[in-house]
């Protein structure tokens, strides 16, 4: 197999379209103008010696090895920072250069440690290559005087000498072996937009350093791997690697983190994981990666991991292993008796976006041909359903409307309700690095999220609304723009219905839409919002992106809407820097709704009502399929609750933990006959399952995720499932079981039977993503090589749709028992419920949840930071830690849901969005209060859980 090997350009592509034309060692090469020499060079198969480069970062030109003579020219400059010019004609290798390049690495070597048989990096070192490149055959300065190598000189302490930091859980620096190229620090700098590293001292005295002189682990580092991977010599070196050693193959896949989907090279050593390197050719990443997806999966081998199928008759009862063959008919056995029991509609399941598109595709299949019924749901559920209804209904079609790289050519960002930096940090790397070439931004949060202010960075308008006020505001900002009169006419005329913008106009014109009038509600200065209005429409280029601060509320669907407004009105669509960009949460959740979870939806986003959608799978699968939509999960467990949904399969998801009202959720569990979770770990939800069946991680299984810009990418199996199914295994011999006769042979031939059934999947192949690396969707006859930009010419449905955005307060109101109002979200170091990376070392960084609380609300209760405190409302209360900062406004209180022992959804209530049951988690009226230990509820829910968790031991043999 080998290792996936990318060539090193030494500097970044020029974009340039016109060409230059030159000549390197008497070979002819074309490049774009702006091109460095040492890419022409290495375009035309040359390798220039070099150190301090790599196309990672911008040409820095100081180790001096990559010199050229160029004809007409005096001197040796240094290929990285030369550009090509017409013309030209360069020498690489001359007696001249070749003197040069080896005493510059004669000094090196002269200050480095001469370890390499034992050192970490043998065999992937480019100061070992590039010594052997120039011919160093003999170093004439010895290591007497002034080194950083040794701890003592002649028995004295050697104050240059700095021991290893090994601070970090994930590498190690040894400053003993840094050749100071300034490559990690120029790559925390240009590729992750974090500023952690510099370099201290000068001349002979200089390093790196984290920080003010600090430990990695204390610094700013977020531990993103970029310094590491730009290393060239064993000074930041992946502790994986220094136990493991070097890998020996790899193959490319796509990371099971969040929706961005990081393109990596899993690098091994046999069936063993050494390390995850971004791969430089994913179109998602582009090489770039953050702490989750480079190192934390070691939760794959994790010891909490369950191999072996469990059942049990109560969920009192211990867990018992058996065979998969029992476990999945005993499965089969207890569905099909509780639909003759209690009928058809009484049992369903919940896809997976945790999991590949062919998997969830499979479950939602077993639903409706196996089950007859159209009781199937899934996470976006509880995230972005209110996108697919509010895209669905302005533009046609329930997805974002831009790649990735379009952010490159973005003039004005406007992020509401997301924290990217936190959620998605590779696409927020690319998002600074916008910004710092002159990109000006906008932000609607309630808190001041890190990409307020950081490094370089600060939005020209920071509007901290009061949670619950989404739509008031966009439509304020809506109101500037009409009344102002700065909307883009020609583009509204052309491409949307002008009779409904100009009904929408006079509404958004009406005095309680002004933002004199929004700001007093939302807690906004007024001037602020007229600002930043006119700063979107009149900046060039304007790009929306969003998040689950917009989606998880009563008004969802509402503010969808607004923002989708915002866009055309002021023609912000349908081109490279501009679009609506919903920031997916999960790595498939956008295909688990394009494989069709939803219960009204057929994949590709087709009602279950029509006639001719429903032909073709009824031909396909030789079932007659019901025309009426099934239940979604609220539904599914009011319904458990009243006594008519009995029985549930839950494919990777864990809904006790993150769905809303946790007390509701455990009640619906519990009144079900037969619960069956389909998962890597005992999970919170299989504290009320009956069969478990071990699942697979992303390493164990082929197949595709799709990212949050419609990017189909592939999963490729890395090593064999150690429960010894794949996901979609599983799910095929539970249907097999049911008497359904399924007989994949390979997840492309459930991709193959995707493409036949959903138009805008019709040329996705396994065959064709190698070919092209990864395709967007709609990817068809039409659109042959997919669709990176939606709405190019007209939008899906026709005409833009404009829609009225009545602002409706939320039910949930602040009063004397509950004042403080309680948001939720995220934190870089942990994913979703937690379950993979509390699995990690990641918690050394995030070990529990936090509520953070204004230093004004802190003081009139008497809190400090770190104090325990009681967090209730009126669905229930628990205790957790305060975290004192000005991050959030005063009135508000904030925290993260990643561990189980906090449990914030015993907090938030049943409200939800009006279009799409999405639950409001963004909005609860809250107290918080000093306490001295958990809850009643925590106890209970713990002792519930231990419990819930027992194995049945085994009689010993007479």
């Amino acid at each position: 197999m080998g290792l996936v090997k990318e060539i090193d350009y030494g500097t970044p592509a020029s974009t340039s379209e016109k060409q230059v034309t030159l000549t390197v060692d008497g070979f002819t090469v074309t490049v774009p103008e702006g091109t460095s020499i040492m890419r022409a060079s290495m375009e035309a198969g040359i390798a220039i010696p070099k150190l301090c480069a790599t196309d990672m970062v911008d040409a820095f030109g100081s180790c001096r090895l990559c010199l050229v003579e160029i004809d007409g020219r005096s001197g040796t400059p240094s290929s990285c920072t030369t550009p090509v010019a017409p013309g030209m004609v360069v020498h690489t290798q001359t007696g001249r250069l070749k003197d040069i390049r080896r005493g510059v690495m004669e000094l090196y070597i002269s200050d480095h440690p001469l370890d390499c048989l034992t050192c970490a990096a043998n065999g992937d070192c480019e100061l070992q290559t590039q010594a052997g490149v120039v011919g160093l055959r003999d170093v004439r300065y010895g290591y007497e005087g002034d080194n950083h190598v040794f701890k003592k000189n002649d028995g004295a302490e050697n104050f240059k000498w700095m021991a290893k930091d090994e601070s970090n859980p994930y590498f190690t620096y040894d400053p003993s072996k840094c050749i100071v190229c300034s490559r990690c620090v120029r790559a925390c700098e240009e590729v992750q937009g974090t500023f952690a590293l510099t370099i201290e001292g000068r001349g002979f005295e200089s390093r790196v350093s984290p920080g003010m002189h600090q430990l990695f682990i204390d610094s700013e580092c977020v531990s993103c791997g970029a310094c590491v991977q730009a290393c060239p010599t064993a000074t930041l070196s992946e502790k994986s690697v220094i136990k493991i050693g070097q890998p020996e193959h790899s193959v490319v896949t796509t990371c099971a983190y969040c929706g961005v989907g990081c393109s990596f090279k899993a690098e091994m050593r046999g069936d063993e994981l050494v390390r995850m390197v971004p791969y430089k050719d994913g179109k998602a990443n582009r090489g770039h990666s953050c702490v989750k997806g480079r190192f934390a999966y070691g939760y794959s081998t994790h010891k909490e991991r369950i191999l072996n199928p469990m059942i049990r008759e109560k969920v009192t009862d211990p867990w018992r292993e058996v065979s998969w063959e029992e476990a999945l008919t005993y499965t089969a056995n207890e569905f099909r008796r509780i639909q003759y029991q209690y009928g058809r509609t009484s049992i369903g399941g919940i896809t997976s976006s945790r999991c590949t598109n062919e998997e969830t595709y499979l479950v939602q299949k077993l639903i409706r041909q196996g089950f007859r019924n159209n009781n199937v749901d899934t996470c976006a559920r509880v995230c972005h359903s209110p996108t697919g209804y509010g895209l669905g209904q302005t533009f046609g079609t329930s997805a974002g409307t831009q790649d990735f790289d379009s952010i490159e050519q973005t003039d004005v960002v406007m992020i509401i309700g997301a924290n990217p930096t936190d959620a998605h940090p590779v696409f927020a790397s690319r998002m600074k690095k916008r910004l710092r070439k002159g990109a000006r931004l906008i932000v609607l949060d309630p808190r001041r999220t890190d990409i307020v202010r950081s490094a370089h960075i600060e939005a020209q308008h920071h509007l901290p609304l009061k949670p619950g006020t989404n739509v008031a505001v966009v439509t304020a900002l809506a109101h500037v723009i009409v009344t102002e009169r700065l909307f883009d006419e020609a583009f509204i005329r052309e491409r949307c219905d002008w009779d409904e913008f100009q009904d929408w106009a006079s509404f958004v014109a009406l005095p309680e839409n002004s933002p004199e009038v929004v700001g007093q509600l939302a807690n906004v200065d007024p001037e602020a919002i007229r600002s930043a209005a006119r700063l979107f429409a009149t900046g060039g280029n304007g790009a929306i992106y969003y998040g689950l601060g917009v989606t998880e509320h009563s008004q969802g669907s509402t503010t969808v809407i607004a923002i989708a407004n915002l866009a055309m009105a002021t023609g912000n669509i349908g081109r490279p820097g501009v679009g609506v960009n919903p920031l997916r949460g999960q790595n498939n959740v956008q295909g688990s709704c394009d494989m069709g979870s939803f219960p009204h939806e057929l994949p590709g986003y087709r009602h279950v009502s029509g006639d001719a959608v429903r032909d073709i799978y009824e031909s396909l699968w030789g079932v007659k399929l019901d025309d009426e939509p099934g239940l979604r999960i609220p539904n599914m467990l009011d319904a458990a609750v009243d006594g008519s949904f009995k029985g549930l399969y839950v494919q990777g998801e864990d809904i006790l933990q993150s769905d809303p009202d946790t007390k509701h959720v455990a009640a619906g569990l519990a009144a079900m006959e037969c619960v069956v979770v389909h998962d890597l770990f005992l999970n919170e939800t299989a504290n009320y399952a009956h069969v478990f069946l071990p699942g697979s991680s992303f390493l164990e299984k082929d197949g595709t995720f799709t990212n949050a810009e419609r990017r189909i990418n592939r999963v490729r199996k890395v090593m064999a499932p150690k429960n010894g199914l794949a996901d979609w295994e599983v799910t095929q011999k539970l249907a097999q079981a049911m008497g359904l006769a399924w007989n994949y042979q390979h997840p492309s031939e459930i991709m193959d039977e995707i493409a036949r059934t959903t138009p805008s999947f019709a040329k996705v192949s396994y065959d064709y993503l190698e070919k092209m690396g990864s395709v967007q969707w709609p990817c068809n006859e039409q659109a042959p090589e997919g669709t990176p930009i939606m709405h190019t010419s007209g939008f899906v449905r026709g005409k833009g749709k404009f829609i009225r955005t009545e602002y409706v307060a939320t039910d949930e109101r602040t009063g004397p028992r509950f004042p403080l109002l309680l948001t939720t979200g995220r934190i870089l170091s942990q994913y979703n419920v937690g379950a993979q990376t509390r699995r990690t070392d990641n918690v050394m960084w995030h070990s529990e949840d936090r509520l953070e609380i204004h230093p004004h609300d802190a003081e009139n209760r008497g809190l400090r930071d770190g104090d325990w405190v009681r967090l209730t409302s009126r669905s229930g209360e628990t205790t957790l830690r305060a975290l004192i900062t000005d991050k959030v406004s005063p009135g508000v209180v904030y925290t993260t849901f990643h561990h189980p022992d906090t449990q914030a959804n015993v907090i938030t209530t049943d409200f939800s969005d009006w279009a799409t049951n999405c639950p409001e988690y963004k909005v609860t009226a809250v107290q918080v209060g000093a306490s001295n230990g958990p809850s009643e509820w925590q106890r209970d829910y713990d002792e519930q859980a231990r419990n819930s968790r027992r194995m049945a031991t085994l009689e010993a043999a007479e």
